[in-house]
């Protein structure tokens, strides 16, 4: 008798076990499915209309996708993570996706007063700020113009300095057509925006953006303020000793290399690997830099 009782018990115990964690399971999903569910839309920009998507609640962070991309296409398959802490602005800049364009080439510069122009109309005044690849050079121009709107910076996967990579990066780009640009690429814009002469517009500017590069002069990076946190992969479009040498200009530095190609730490979509799991990517690291 007293078996069947302990028995019972046990069994009691792992359905009263089961049914938490199922709750718990399901309570989280909920949570989740809140976060991410966005508010979209557009603002009026330096004369074009930009479009965001706000996820999650909190301190805020901009997060600024890299070149020929989306939202999506870069930040993707970490935003359900990082929008668990915090509130996420996420743009699309100048020509790309769901934004406007101008008459006017695209520059690091202009995005960031852009960005800056978006925060403002959207009542936010002071965000810490994510840029990957392009648009992580669009991070380090918000730091430089708009030192009083950016908090921390994670500049991930920039190029700072033409000898920043291999002299051939840049005689592909100068040879760069539009059937070499990425396919996922061309997919994300077509599905926001169907519209192949804006697609290919786009593209266009982002080559004659590389082509015309120009250093990002030392006093401009050690005058900034913010905090930055340089990301790069080992195998990355950048060196990593251009990367080291970068972070030992800006006076409040951190630095960060970790194995892997362009973004495959944060699951951008072009080094995205099969069957990937989110410990994969970085997202602890950020939010520790982003935290302390």
């Amino acid at each position: 008798m007293k078996k069947i009782v302990v028995c019972t018990m046990a069994i009691l115990l792992w359905c009263m076990a089961t049914v938490r964690s199922q709750v718990k399971h399901d309570q989280m999903k909920a949570k989740t499915n809140r976060i991410l569910s966005p508010r979209k839309g557009y603002s009026e920009v330096n004369g074009i209309k930009m479009y965001y998507e706000i996820y999650g609640k909190g301190h805020p962070l901009v997060l600024l996708h890299g070149g020929g991309s989306t939202i999506q296409t870069t930040f993707g398959r970490v935003m359900p993570m990082l929008a668990l802490h915090r509130q996420l602005i996420c743009v699309e800049l100048q020509a790309h996706g769901r934004t406007g364009d101008r008459n006017t080439p695209i520059s690091f510069e202009q995005d960031a007063d852009d960005v800056a122009v978006l925060m403002k109309n959207l009542g936010i005044a002071k965000g810490d700020i994510f840029g990957f690849s392009n648009g992580g050079m669009t991070a380090i121009q918000m730091a430089i113009r708009h030192p009083e709107i950016s908090g921390k910076i994670i500049a991930a996967s920039v190029l700072l300095k033409r000898d920043g990579t291999f002299p051939q990066f840049w005689e592909f780009m100068k040879n760069a057509t539009f059937a070499q640009m990425p396919q996922p690429y061309k997919d994300a814009f077509m599905a926001v925006n169907p519209d192949s002469s804006k697609l290919m517009n786009m593209n266009l500017k982002c080559e004659a953006r590389m082509n015309n590069f120009k250093d990002f002069p030392d006093e401009q990076l050690k005058a900034i303020k913010s905090q930055v946190m340089f990301i790069n992969g080992n195998e990355d479009v950048a060196l990593p000793e251009h990367i080291v040498a970068m972070s030992r200009l800006v006076p409040q530095s951190k630095l960060v290399i970790v194995p892997g190609g362009h973004g495959e730490y944060i699951g951008e979509i072009t080094t995205l690997k099969p069957g990937y799991k989110n410990t994969d990517f970085i997202v602890p690291i950020i939010e520790n830099f982003l935290d302390k």
